[in-house]
């Protein structure tokens, strides 16, 4: 009796479970009005074009099959290359900036709606293939930085190594894309091949006021031993940003705390949006310390005793990507090393004592003829045989006489030993 009611209770289950699913595909089948007969088409004639360095433009057109009767229609795009991204749209043409210079590929679409439900059609593939090059001839290590001027305008350099297998003719020229506008470079750096391995432009049309633009550069080049590989790469323009060094840097001490305070950056955003490294530096002690302030002032504890040099950089911080630290400020330099400081004026004082006491010392002597009386001349000694020699004793006695005096010219010392060999 109990294995009975045990199957009962089993079959009751099932058939509770059975008619929820009939309700439910019932339900289903009251909200699809016809669509066992509705077929989705996917699109025609789609379409790659390069309408721009490193812009494709995709189009296509609706499928002229396909029953639009009571229903959305939309498009899913999906880009295999070089960077996946999936979205759909309204529209039958789509615009993607992407480097092209590995190719492109995409897929599109048709997505119908009907209330809730969505049906799809078959991906449609096109793409679009490399441009035509020999291998590792492209540019390497590409690098750019922009700097934003006082005059607002916004200068741009980059940088970049030649292919491994580029020959050594090879000239490589750069463009620069930003939205529409798009201009060579006319301002080259060479290397010792003179190839070209460096870009300037003084001035551009990059506006400094607008937040995660992309820029893109466009590096091709032309060689008589091979075909040069085209390069593309893209910037966001805040990411690449050198930012300005920021401005008005004042240091102090008030009683045992340092305050310092400054301007933001030359920059269009708002102080709000930087950040700051404050390092300081104590020059008794040796220790160094870089603090991450947020706001344009400071006030730290410090050892009053000692020495300090502080400087100041700066970054985006919330506006914006976060781009390049600025330079640190110049060097500024608070406080005293009392101990140090008092020991430095002594041997200051003692030094330039010391100086014009031996000066003075050396006049004196000078003026009073010191020297000559305690270093008097040695006098030459007398002749014992100056009867001897009568005619010339009165000779001999006047060069004695002038080997006495202090200052004597040397044609008359040699004259008077002559005389001296002559006589003895």
């Amino acid at each position: 009796m109990a294995v009975l009611i045990y199957h009962l209770k089993i079959i009751a289950s099932m058939m509770k479970v059975f008619l929820i699913l009939f309700w439910t595909a019932n339900f289903i089948q009251l909200n699809i009005p016809q669509a066992a007969g509705v077929q989705v088409f996917p699109p025609v004639n789609f379409t790659l074009t390069v309408s721009a360095l490193a812009q494709v433009l995709l189009q296509w057109k609706p499928n002229p099959n396909q029953e639009q009767k009571n229903y959305t229609i939309r498009y899913d795009v999906k880009i295999l290359s070089p960077v996946p991204e999936e979205y759909d749209t309204k529209k039958t043409h789509s615009i993607r900036t992407a480097a092209l210079h590995n190719g492109f590929s995409a897929h599109v679409r048709t997505l119908l709606l009907h209330n809730e439900l969505q049906m799809r059609s078959h991906w449609v593939k096109e793409k679009l293939p490399p441009p035509p090059g020999a291998p590792e001839t492209s540019v390497t290590n590409l690098s750019c930085v922009t700097r934003i001027s006082i005059s607002s305008t916004v200068s741009l350099h980059c940088t970049w190594l030649p292919g491994q297998e580029a020959p050594e003719d090879t000239k490589y020229f750069l463009f620069y894309r930003y939205e529409m506008y798009t201009e060579e470079c006319q301002d080259y750096i060479k290397d010792k091949w003179n190839r070209n391995t460096e870009c300037r432009f003084s001035v551009t049309h990059i506006d400094p006021e607008e937040v995660d633009s992309l820029i893109v550069i466009h590096i091709n080049g032309s060689s008589k031993y091979a075909a040069i590989k085209p390069f593309q790469q893209l910037f966001n323009q805040n990411a690449i940003e050198k930012v300005n060094v920021p401005r008005n840097v004042t240091v102090f001490l008030q009683q045992n705390d340092l305050l310092a305070t400054w301007e933001k950056p030359i920059s269009p955003f708002p102080k709000e949006c930087f950040e700051y490294e404050f390092y300081l530096f104590n020059l008794k002690s040796g220790n160094k310390q870089i603090l991450k302030i947020p706001v344009n002032d400071f006030r730290l504890r410090i050892d009053v005793t000692s020495r300090y040099s502080v400087q100041i950089r700066a970054n985006h911080h919330i506006c914006c990507t976060r781009g390049f630290w600025s330079d640190w400020s110049e060097i500024i330099y608070v406080g005293q090393n009392k101990l140090e400081n008092s020991t430095v004026w002594i041997l200051a004082v003692l030094c330039v004592s010391t100086c014009c006491t031996f000066l003075l010392v050396a006049i004196i002597c000078k003026k009073t003829h010191v020297w000559s009386k305690l270093f008097p001349p040695i006098p030459a000694p007398s002749s014992k045989f100056r009867d001897l020699f009568p005619n010339n004793y009165e000779r001999a006695r006047s060069c004695t006489s002038e080997t006495e005096t202090e200052f004597s010219s040397f044609a008359e010392d040699l004259y008077c030993n002559a005389l001296d060999d002559s006589v003895f």
